[in-house]
């Protein structure tokens, strides 16, 4: 499977550009590898949009689903840095998706990422995972690397931000994700469900980013 692990968080926020450089330097410098080393978590990528909104995204991976909600994870989450809190005050915008990754097809990751959310009908998720399967085939798309559907978890996907107690329509959504060599093969990949009659209708947003960098577990200092 070209995602390792069975779980992933995702993670997109705008910031103000008057702190847009101090918030990479924290994302840089402590952020990434301090989410990494967590036990369970296995890698996490950063990403900022070429063609889409929230400006900045992460995903990070994680070996099982439970890894996100585990007592190592909470932990994390109950003690962040001063450095932290200050960044995390100034997010705007705030998407925070705890999700199963349900389909996974392809081998490797790329330097481009698409991104579509969808809203599920209620009683249909079956249906549409299994129509979804259909598409998300990178073997027949040129500079298609790889393709997977994660599944929020509607209780666990809050933002770490004031918004959190605020009701979420959008917390049980789903995300499409295209692993593609370059920005411009995406778009192509993309319209086959943005464009598609029977999804059409579940499709929110959709975005296309370009990767900033990625850290494994193994890449942590010993």
């Amino acid at each position: 499977m070209p995602i390792a692990g069975q779980g992933m968080l995702l993670t997109s926020m705008d910031v103000d550009s008057l702190h847009d450089a101090e918030f990479n330097r924290w994302y840089d410098r402590e952020h990434l590898e301090e989410r990494v080393a967590i036990d369970g978590f296995l890698e996490a990528r950063r990403y900022v949009a070429h063609d889409g909104k929230p400006k900045y995204l992460s995903l990070y991976s994680t070996a099982t689903f439970n890894v996100l909600d585990s007592p190592a994870y909470r932990a994390a989450l109950a003690n962040q840095t001063a450095w932290s809190k200050a960044n995390i005050a100034r997010f705007a915008n705030m998407i925070r998706g705890v999700a199963r990754i349900t389909i996974s097809r392809g081998v490797g990751r790329g330097a481009a990422l698409g991104i579509i959310r969808l809203r599920p009908p209620a009683d249909a998720a079956d249906r549409l995972r299994a129509a979804l399967r259909e598409q998300l085939d990178p073997s027949t798309q040129d500079g298609i690397i790889s393709m997977h559907l994660l599944e929020n978890d509607p209780v666990l996907s809050k933002p770490l931000t004031t918004d959190a107690a605020k009701a979420d329509p959008g917390a049980g959504d789903w995300f499409v994700l295209i692993d593609a060599t370059d920005v411009s093969t995406i778009p192509a990949a993309s319209a086959r469900i943005t464009s598609n009659a029977a999804f059409r209708p579940l499709v929110i947003t959709s975005g296309v980013y370009r990767l900033l960098w990625d850290i494994a577990k193994s890449d942590l200092p010993r």
